[in-house]
């Protein structure tokens, strides 16, 4: 279970409970679970992602996706080609799900502006292509139901 760590909260509890997910290689044509979440719905206030090894450069369609354990998957975003990028690129959503995964090259990374509930299953990562690269992944989140919280996949 996630531990609330004063060291970890960003602004004054502002985004609420931190996960960090280690670095990984991005899914090769397919989807990956990047977090789980368990116990209940949770509301995720900012998500995250930093490339940090430079994505190959080819067409790579990318988005973040909802897999509950039961029903069906819902999209929290539109895809982003992530073709060629640099090592520092950061990636977030908006939590509107029309708008497309943000990516901005090794710069400022605009915030969350909609908190998106989930239930449980696992937050993933979906990739078109077979591509070389690595990213590293925050997600911060409220609890919703009693004993609901999100660890690292």
């Amino acid at each position: 279970m996630a531990v609330l760590n004063s060291d970890l909260i960003y602004r004054d509890n502002k985004l609420g409970i931190r996960v960090d997910r280690d670095t990984d290689t991005i899914p090769q044509a397919t989807t990956k679970a990047l977090f789980t979440v368990v116990g209940g719905r949770v509301a995720i206030t900012q998500i995250i992602g930093e490339v940090t090894t430079a994505i190959q450069n080819q067409a790579n369609n990318t988005k973040l996706v909802s897999n509950p354990t039961n029903g069906t998957d819902a999209d929290l975003c539109a895809v982003l080609n992530i073709a060629a990028d640099e090592k520092g690129t950061l990636y977030g959503i908006t939590g509107i799900s029309s708008d497309d995964l943000i990516g901005v090259n090794a710069g400022a990374l605009r915030g969350q502006t909609v908190d998106v509930i989930v239930p449980p299953g696992t937050i993933d990562l979906s990739c078109a292509a077979s591509s070389t690269g690595a990213v590293k992944w925050t997600l911060f989140y409220y609890p919703i139901d009693v004993g609901a919280y999100v660890e690292a996949a």
